[in-house]
């Protein structure tokens, strides 16, 4: 039989134990459709790894269905928190009520969601889409003279990037009347649905394309592959604004093949943690917190390389 003494130590321990039990979190990512998302997610990793928390990763493949089913397999595992880049804003309100009666806290990065109830989620950590969008279009206001004829790529459908990129832009060209968008397509936010798009673009408009507004770098640079392969100079014969300032496009800022990147910085993951780790001690938080994003064209991208973390 244990001495009470020996009782009386492993109790004393049992809470040191309990304490040293690391954070489960579960995080629902949208894919890996482009490189801001793959830093996204190494940010998350590689943070987590950093302060002891074992993340539950799952790779939507650019499905909501994938993402919802995530959730709901997080929940049953009984994680500490859940974080989720929501891929689409709709359609999010049943499995955050599962959320919420299993008192599991859930955080939004990178995408906000269209909810009545926000009362569904802790709180919402990103950059400010509507900002971004009049960045790029007050940029090409100026760089233009207020005069072009624009395609527009589109990201994913349904998604708040994509939803509040567009509605800046088309909201700050109705101060320059002679600023027009002649067609606009999704492609989906990756590099092949860019090309594929701005291929049919040239085939359709022609020479009567004089810029191209992207919602995210891959779909820019795929485009200024097509220009290229048209026989013209991204850069030159048709201006390239974007969105998302990865390092790649900085590179062909500074090159002359795009015109400008608008940042969207992708490395949430000390700040989704810092946040998580509020929440759960019951501390209050911001219910919306934005980075802040620079805007990157031949004045300082081939400054600013040198110091690019993705």
């Amino acid at each position: 039989m244990k001495s009470l003494r020996t009782v009386f130590l492993a109790a004393l321990a049992l809470p040191l134990v309990l304490a040293a039990k690391p954070l489960r979190i579960g995080f629902a990512q949208t894919g890996a459709e482009s490189a801001w998302r793959t830093a996204n997610s190494e940010s998350m990793k590689s943070e987590a790894t950093k302060r002891g928390i074992e993340l539950k990763f799952s790779d939507a493949q650019g499905k909501q269905e994938n993402q919802i089913r995530a959730v709901r397999s997080f929940i049953t595992q009984g994680v500490d928190a859940i974080v989720i880049a929501p891929i689409v804003e709709t359609g999010w309100d049943p499995v955050l009520r599962e959320a919420k009666r299993a008192k599991i806290p859930v955080i939004l990065t990178d995408r906000n969601i269209a909810t009545a109830d926000e009362s569904l989620f802790a709180c919402f950590i990103g950059s400010d889409f509507y900002e971004e969008g009049r960045m790029a279009a007050d940029w090409l206001a100026k760089h233009t003279g207020g005069k072009g004829s624009i395609v527009e790529l589109q990201g994913t459908p349904g998604s708040a990037p994509a939803n509040e990129r567009r509605k800046a832009f088309a909201d700050a060209l109705k101060n320059y009347p002679d600023l027009k968008i002649i067609d606009s397509q999704s492609g989906n936010f990756e590099r092949s649905g860019g090309k594929q798009v701005m291929e049919a673009f040239l085939k359709k408009h022609g020479k009567a394309i004089q810029i191209v507004y992207a919602h995210n770098d891959d779909m820019a640079l795929g485009a200024a592959q097509a220009i290229e392969e048209a026989g013209l100079k991204p850069g030159k014969d048709i201006v390239i604004v974007s969105i998302d300032a990865i390092c790649e496009a900085v590179k062909a800022v500074a090159d002359g093949r795009l015109n400008c990147t608008v940042e969207c910085n992708p490395l949430f993951g000390p700040k989704v943690y810092d946040t998580v780790a509020k929440i759960l001690a019951g501390e209050s938080v911001p219910k919306k917190a934005f980075n802040k994003d620079e805007l990157f064209d031949a004045t300082n991208a081939a400054t600013a390389l040198p110091t690019r973390q993705y």
